[in-house]
């Protein structure tokens, strides 16, 4: 998708998000991918909460939002107290009635670059511990399995266990 343009989101901007992100539950959930996102578990107030702690990053064709991931600068959650060298990104999503496959793919490499720019060498994410599908996804961009992270805390309120990947982008991150 050539025409995709990425900025940083604003308060105008949460409706979308929200419904980006409900629409990408329905569609893991139709995928077979249970547990880990459901529809109405993330209102506007946790996407605020992120801009004001991180980055929340829109990607838009046509003037309409069709991805969005969040930037964290730390992640003690998942990772515990870290020296600042690494981007955690968090809620990766495209709407996928609209966009090519491979957009989660670019949507990442802007997230990696974004991290290069701040001058850490690092991008952190995590997925479901049983979601062999995504893991591999993440495999297969050039990330390793560092760890795994019991009972992380979520926006739900019900813990999960999460698969730790992180990737080097010393070079370029690609």
């Amino acid at each position: 998708m050539d025409d995709l343009r990425f900025r940083l989101a604003g308060d105008a901007d949460l409706a979308a998000v929200v419904h980006l992100r409900d629409d990408a539950a329905r569609w893991m959930i139709a995928q077979g991918v249970t547990g880990q996102w459901r529809p109405g578990e993330l209102g506007g107030d946790h996407f605020r909460r992120i801009m004001a702690s991180g980055e929340l990053w829109l990607a838009e064709a046509a003037d309409r939002v069709v991805g969005a991931w969040e930037l964290w600068w730390e992640d003690e959650d998942a990772w515990g107290p870290q020296p600042p060298t690494a981007g955690y990104v968090h809620r990766l999503m495209v709407d996928h009635s609209s966009v090519p496959p491979g957009t989660g793919r670019q949507l990442l490499r802007v997230a990696e670059r974004r991290v290069a720019e701040v001058g850490r060498p690092l991008v952190r994410l995590d997925c479901l511990a049983g979601n062999a599908r995504l893991k591999a996804y993440y495999l297969d961009l050039g990330y390793q399995v560092v760890g795994c992270k019991e009972g992380k805390p979520q926006p739900s309120g019900t813990p999960k266990s999460f698969t730790l990947l992180e990737k080097s982008i010393r070079d370029g991150g690609e």
